[in-house]
């Protein structure tokens, strides 16, 4: 019983820690976004003039609304392509279904570094060269197979025998979709859409090899801005990214009841 109590309190010691390691760096951020000191010094003076000069420069505003318009486009490309992909995948069998299923991985496994390049070869190979749009195609093709792969995962609790029923009753495949498979897999359609925003909106690299000047994504504009010289203005505006980001999980979560209900 001694070594039993010894053990849970270890584990919920460890818990507690990884759990300090994970968020203590994005709350010393959050607290310095309202610093007053340029440079981090204490005693801490509170402050929200960071957050008012943020809304003054343009540059990195203009970054914010890219990765956000190239995210939330890329978003619904890919719910719908993925999805429509995934109801192919598990309905139908065709010569070349395994090995199809199979090349949806390499690209989550392939380093970002050489997805990059090779997309900039290949975009500048066919004349699309770098911009905005070439990002949202690269943002595309990397985040489409984490909802591939969320939905043909969700697809794999689902009942056809539900289907058959609803077939049996008359309705046509569009009515089947649409009342039966679709409610069932929503959650992981959610969960897929979810990824492909994170996926898009945190993309570095990519974003970073395809970008130009004066057309740049957060992630480029962060990794230029603290190569000339860091500004709490980064801290503010990763504050509020981050403060939104965490209550969308939340009321996702809480609607769509991702952990199961007890």
């Amino acid at each position: 019983m001694a070594t039993t109590r010894i053990l849970e309190w270890l584990g919920r010691i460890y818990v507690w820690l990884l759990l300090a390691f994970l968020y203590l760096p994005i709350i010393i951020m959050a607290l310095m976004s309202f610093n007053a000191s340029p440079f981090y010094q204490l005693p801490f003076e509170w402050t929200t003039d960071w957050y008012a000069s943020l809304w003054q420069n343009d540059q990195l505003i203009s970054a914010t609304w890219n990765s956000l318009k190239i995210a939330v486009i890329t978003t619904i490309i890919c719910v719908v392509l993925g999805t429509a992909a995934s109801l192919a995948l598990y309905r139908y069998e065709f010569r070349g279904k395994k090995l199809l299923q199979a090349l949806l991985f390499p690209p989550i496994a392939i380093p970002w570094l050489i997805t990059g390049t090779a997309m900039l070869i290949f975009f500048f190979g066919i004349g699309i060269g770098r911009g905005l749009f070439a990002i949202l195609l690269g943002h595309v093709a990397l985040a489409l197979p984490y909802v591939i792969v969320v939905v043909s995962a969700r697809l794999q609790t689902f009942a056809p025998e539900l289907e058959e029923a609803a077939r049996s009753l008359g309705a046509n495949q569009w009515l089947v979709t649409n009342r039966v498979t679709l409610p069932w897999i929503m959650p992981g359609v959610i969960a897929g859409g979810l990824f492909a925003f994170a996926v898009s909106f945190d993309q570095f690299v990519v974003s970073y090899f395809l970008s130009t000047p004066g057309q740049t994504t957060l992630p480029v504009e962060i990794y230029a801005a603290i190569r000339k010289g860091f500004t709490p203005e980064i801290n503010a505006v990763s504050t509020i990214i981050i403060v939104v980001s965490m209550a969308l999980m939340l009321l996702t979560a809480r609607f769509f009841k991702f952990g199961g209900e007890k």
